[in-house]
């Protein structure tokens, strides 16, 4: 549950915000000055604070400097009744993450809480690489030791420290916040603000006016200056999510931004220098956008100092028992169920899975088996239906003469060929062949039922269904065969 701290002189300001988020995951707490608000700030740890720029004799921004004091990264958002206030602007270079006009809108005050809390995980929560020091519902950890995970961490390692920016690719759900995050926390920059923006989430009409600002007038609706996100974040970091969605005027914008460090802000002529440091994510392929004339080739080369790609979970299924765990470790603690093990029915449904949604999905999988669990062990019964179904990602189809006999009796003279060009790594090879051979066998013989080969070969499922991968991609790779027969992950 979220934490929000009111600090206003006025008991029925505090007394409606509250009404607000009654029915919300938002916990609200309220002081009337502010040495009571800087008592709660230190005891109780807010994740967002809601302060009045006037308290009765005191100053806000006093009170606004002095929680900075005690907590640098504290996030602060000014409520003022004057929509010209030059203090809110101010407050908000040093720091502020946004301010609000009283009267107060009810959604935009709701709007702003939620990206504050988001924002306050991002800032606060670390996000490691590697087995952390601190209890397991502290950081947020990159879970998996693959050979694609273990290069991505390296890469994370190697860049956190320069000063350049980077590219985050992956499909949804494949962890980019959180690479991003680690970045940031292990940066020169970790003592600065960390701000991160949804370009697909915000219309392409405000999203402008959010990165850079507005001048008071500049369109129908400024009725204030408006401090943008460059402008906020000089000194920091700023995640940029789907930058593939962000329109071509804002594009060359930030271009402009990234060669020359400065910008001005929409209807304005002061030129504003940001000294900003760029994540940029995105699912989507930047270089088919730029082939359909959607997004500029020079940014693209602007915003990829370095790439970092993260592999798709199908890819990496090796790190699903770890995933797997963690979650299960960590829900069963928030839920309050005593679950300590997952069945190896369970565990192979989840590593035959394709997680189209990947480890998001994969989260909220689990999170959901361990609500409606009973029991100590997570039974293949408490997945969705999608996991039950069994529909598990296709793979490359089997070549035709995998599992003759003629392929079986040739494995002698390839053997020596093998030896007549001294190739190197005999043994594995054989024992690939001997795979092909066998498994294919068997699997002809069951009319190619996962199910029934793993029982006749003594082997688990996912045995089974790992080596059909390895032997069926390497055939079709040395055939060059696009033979289309019965999928590989028939039951």
């Amino acid at each position: 549950m979220s934490r929000l701290l009111v600090i206003d002189d006025e008991r029925n300001v505090r007394f409606s915000i509250a009404e607000v988020f009654s029915d919300t995951e938002v916990e609200v707490r309220d002081a009337q000055d502010g040495q009571g608000g800087l008592q709660l700030v230190m005891e109780w740890n807010p994740d967002v604070i809601l302060l009045d720029l006037r308290l009765g004799n005191e100053s806000g921004l006093d009170v606004f400097h002095r929680i900075r004091e005690v907590d640098a990264k504290a996030l602060v958002i000014l409520m003022t009744g004057f929509g010209t206030s030059e203090v809110a602007i101010e407050a908000m270079k040093q720091g502020a993450f946004d301010y609000l006009v009283k009267p107060l809108d009810v959604g935009q005050l709701r709007d702003l809480v939620r990206q504050g809390c988001q924002i306050r995980k991002l800032v606060h929560v670390p996000a490691f690489v590697g087995e952390p020091d601190f209890p397991e519902n502290q950081p947020q950890q990159i879970i998996g030791g693959s050979s694609l995970m273990r290069s991505v961490c390296k890469q994370i390692g190697r860049v956190a420290g320069q000063n350049v920016n980077v590219l985050i690719l992956g499909e949804s759900g494949t962890g980019k916040e959180l690479v991003a995050r680690a970045i940031y926390h292990h940066s020169r920059r970790s003592a600065g603000p960390f701000l991160a923006i949804n370009c697909a989430a915000i219309p392409e009409s405000l999203l402008e006016s959010e990165l850079f600002g507005h001048e008071k007038g500049a369109f129908t609706g400024a009725h204030q200056t408006r401090i943008g996100k460059f402008e906020q974040c000089h000194g920091g970091t700023l995640l940029l999510d789907e930058i593939g969605d962000m329109s071509p005027s804002t594009q060359a914008k930030m271009l402009r931004l990234l060669q020359e460090g400065r910008f001005e802000r929409i209807g304005g002529n002061e030129s504003i220098r940001a000294d900003v440091r760029i994540l940029a994510a995105t699912n989507q392929d930047l270089d088919v956008l730029i082939q359909q004339g959607r997004f500029r080739r020079d940014l693209l080369y602007r915003l990829r100092g370095v790439t970092i790609k993260l592999p798709p979970l199908r890819e990496r299924r090796e790190d699903i028992p770890e995933l797997a765990y963690h979650f299960l470790f960590r829900y069963s603690a928030e839920v309050g169920n005593a679950i300590t093990s997952i069945s190896p029915d369970a565990m192979d449904l989840m590593q035959s899975y394709a997680w189209p949604g990947n480890v998001r999905e994969m989260q909220n999988v689990i999170h959901g088996a361990v609500i409606a669990a009973a029991g100590a062990v997570l039974l293949p019964s408490f997945f969705p239906p999608e996991l039950l179904q069994d529909e598990a990602v296709t793979v490359e189809c089997l070549p035709l003469d995998m599992g003759d006999t003629a392929a079986w009796t040739s494995l002698p003279a390839q053997l020596d060929r093998w030896l007549e060009h001294s190739d190197q790594d005999i043994y594995r090879r054989a024992l690939e062949e001997f795979d092909r051979f066998i498994i294919g066998r068997v699997m002809r013989f069951t009319n190619e039922n996962q199910a029934r080969a793993a029982e006749l070969l003594g082997l688990s499922r996912i045995t089974v269904r790992n080596k059909l991968r390895s032997v069926g991609s390497r055939s079709l790779k040395a055939t060059g065969s696009n033979v289309s027969s019965n999928s590989l992950d028939r039951s």
